[in-house]
């Protein structure tokens, strides 16, 4: 046990600055180009699912559990009151979970933590495995943790970095995108259901607050991860 802690709580020296950015131009390629999009967008349903999830049990809710669709989108199902502030921020959660989720990835891998941040991952996914009830889920979540798992075994600790600056950037600007999308969709009528017009039938704010509100949250945590991940020194002159 105290060599397990020893690696989890010994700062990693992080890997060049040039492969830092590298990592980010290859995630915001990722979530920009369509194709890769689609085969990697489960993994931000996987947080956002997860935000729902935390935030219901954070406040007292009972959580029935969650469920994750072949087409990349899912369902956290809860049960209590049908109003308050337990079910506005149950609602609230699941845009910005990603974005959030990226921030404290980032500090953690900026401070070196990498094993910490691998852990904590697997942790939260072996959790979320618990409250899955469909097929598509369990194998989701044995797939992506049996994978992060393998790679962090296998893998020497300088690869271990800069996958994980690799998932980070990717959890920052995959956090964005399905925020501009929910907007579309909401502007052409194809998304009555979206968790922006819950909260507007729960708070008599509309829609468009709450994805304005969303998108605020994901930019914020981009620019503060990039921050993190990639410090510019300020000149004073």
């Amino acid at each position: 046990m105290s060599e397990v802690w020893v690696t989890l709580t010994t700062p990693q020296v992080g890997p060049p600055l040039w492969i830092v950015l590298l990592a980010a131009l290859a995630a915001l390629a990722v979530v920009t180009w369509s194709a890769s999009w689609q085969l990697s967008r489960g993994l931000i349903t996987i947080a956002h699912e997860g935000g729902h999830a935390l935030a219901a049990l954070l406040t007292r809710r009972k959580l029935q559990g969650i469920r994750l669709h072949s087409d990349t989108s899912g369902v956290t199902l809860t049960r209590g009151r049908p109003t308050g502030p337990g079910m506005i921020l149950t609602a609230a959660a699941g845009y910005v979970a990603p974005s959030l989720l990226g921030l404290g990835g980032a500090w953690l891998t900026s401070a070196g933590y990498v094993a910490i941040l691998i852990t904590v991952v697997i942790a939260l996914l072996f959790c979320m495995l618990l409250l899955i009830r469909n097929l598509f889920g369990v194998v989701s979540l044995v797939a992506t943790g049996g994978a992060t798992a393998a790679l962090t075994w296998y893998a020497p600790p300088d690869v271990d970095a800069v996958l994980a600056y690799l998932a980070v950037w990717f959890l920052l600007f995959g956090g964005v995108r399905p925020i501009v999308e929910l907007q579309r969709k909401r502007r052409h009528g194809h998304a009555p259901g979206s968790d922006a017009d819950q909260l507007a039938r729960l708070t008599f704010l509309p829609g468009g607050f709450w994805v304005l509100l969303f998108l605020l949250v994901a930019g914020a945590a981009l620019l503060g991860g990039a921050y993190l991940l990639v410090p510019l020194p300020l000149a004073f002159n």
